[in-house]
């Protein structure tokens, strides 16, 4: 493409990719690597979506912690591909401290952790032994457990239901629901049980506690989301031959007479110009999407403005000593969800710095930073009692209001698939119908399948699929009342 008031590429094989958060960005590669020339637009000044970094005195900081699970096989694709494995590493096998600040001291810690066994006897020493369920709780864990896996996620009835009634009714007691089911859920759903679809909920639990016994040991960068989603991201786009630009934010997306497509961008660096392709993907969240679509790409393209977003809020405190001996902390009886260890991975020279990661948090995502700083550090002090002698150098918030979309029963019929009615158009982003939550995950998986579909309107299919599966499945037998 030359940089003219209107781009035309002289061949076909052209693609323009809008949007450079993990969708995008793996999008771009999977086109590129399939030989298709593309151009990357990014509103912003920087790649990454949300799972970026920014910097703030000497501190580089994430604007929330996000982790994966080894059962998040296209996102350790992506990793690979961008050559930042190495750099967001996984437990060698889960093991998730989880501290009830409500227990006498000695009884607080109870730990979620595998056996090196088979499905499903992985968890099984775990369940018996954990300390914040009462026996009979352990017990109807285990029969829940056994009937969770025998549902199916693509049953579009399950997407109807909430997976708080289902665990009601399947005997889960409210301590339950929260010493358990939400301790996973609304970390990785992003809401609490009773908001959440059923169909979502079985597919994630069933794919991370039951696929494979080391499904759900859980992964995190060691470094700066930047480096991974930014630099090492643009380092493998460049040099696949990807054009990047940011700060370039499409505003208008044509069919031309041919097939064609034109795709016009802001004022700003190269305002009022155009870019011609021959195939488009749209990886930006469903409002600008709805924003963006020419009539007719989709069925009904209201439902893209139905589709909610839930707030995730990260509390950054930074004390003047080590206050937490481990890499993460889960808690109950308290407001704080997770607490994240990020000193060396923000380069702080000295004391400690964690990170409150509070999903689902509608109750104090506009609350102002005082509110929030009287709320949460005496929580901390329930929680971790070296904060109590501890002095706090720095304390703030950042705040996602459109973290993710919304689980809530009923949004799988709103989320689309990659495939537009129109030839040439295609959508990706964790909103779409990935079969997943709005995970890193789902947005590397729509960033594939997005791809997928530009090629064959390009008449192309890729050269080599990634090495991951499109919806892996359980493969465990559980037999009834099995942990």
């Amino acid at each position: 493409m030359t940089r003219t008031a209107t781009t035309r590429a002289t061949t076909a094989g052209d693609a323009v990719v809008v949007g450079g958060g993990l969708a995008g960005v793996t999008a771009a590669l999977s086109l590129a690597d399939s030989g298709v020339r593309v151009t990357l637009l990014e509103g912003r000044p920087r790649l990454g979506g949300l799972a970026f970094s920014f910097r703030r005195g000497e501190l580089t900081v994430d604007n929330g912690q996000h982790v994966y699970l080894r059962c998040c096989t296209a996102y350790r694709w992506f990793l690979e591909r961008v050559g930042g494995a190495s750099l967001a590493p996984l437990q060698e096998r889960l093991d998730v401290p989880v501290v009830d600040v409500a227990r006498p001291p000695g009884r607080r810690l109870g730990r979620l952790r595998r056996d090196p066994l088979p499905v499903p006897l992985h968890l099984g020493r775990s369940l018996t032994a954990y300390p914040h369920l009462t026996l009979a709780d352990r017990a109807r864990v285990g029969r829940a457990a056994a009937a969770l896996y025998r549902l199916d996620p693509d049953d579009p009835a399950l997407d109807e239901r909430d997976f708080g009634s289902w665990l009601a009714s399947h005997g889960q007691s409210p301590r339950a629901v929260e010493a358990l089911w939400d301790l996973i859920g609304v970390a990785t759903l992003n809401a609490r049980a009773g908001d959440v679809s059923l169909a979502l909920a079985a597919m994630v639990l069933r794919t991370g506690l039951l696929s494979g016994a080391g499904a759900a040991d859980i992964g995190w960068a060691r470094v700066p989301l930047g480096d991974l989603h930014d630099r090492l991201a643009r380092r493998a786009l460049e040099a696949a031959g990807v054009r990047v630009r940011t700060r370039a934010r499409a505003t208008a997306l044509t069919r031309r007479e041919d097939g064609r497509w034109q795709v016009a961008l802001t004022e700003g660096p190269g305002g009022g110009e155009t870019l011609d392709a021959d195939a488009v993907v749209l990886a930006v969240p469903p409002r600008e999407a709805h924003g963006l679509l020419p009539g007719g790409a989709v069925e009904d393209a209201g439902r893209l403005l139905e589709i909610g977003h839930s707030p995730i809020l990260n509390v950054h405190v930074v004390y003047d000593r080590k206050v937490l001996d481990a890499p993460f902390v889960a808690g109950l009886g308290t407001p704080v969800q997770w607490v994240f260890d990020r000193t060396d991975a923000s380069g702080l020279a000295e004391g400690q710095y964690l990170a409150l990661s509070q999903s689902a948090a509608h109750e104090d995502i506009d609350a102002p930073v005082a509110g929030l700083r009287a709320r949460y550090l005496p929580e901390l002090e329930k929680l971790l009692p070296l904060t109590r002698g501890a002095r706090v150098r720095d304390f703030f918030v950042t705040r996602e209001r459109a973290a993710t979309f919304t689980p809530a029963p009923g949004v799988g019929r709103l989320r689309p698939g990659a495939r537009t009615r129109l030839p040439g158009l295609a959508l990706a982003g964790a909103w779409t119908a990935t079969g997943w939550p709005a995970t890193m995950e789902g947005a590397v998986r729509s960033g594939v399948t997005a791809a997928d579909a530009a090629l064959a309107a390009l008449g192309r299919t890729r050269p080599a699929r990634p090495d991951f599966e499109t919806a892996p499945a359980p493969a465990a037998t559980l037999p009834g009342g099995a942990a």
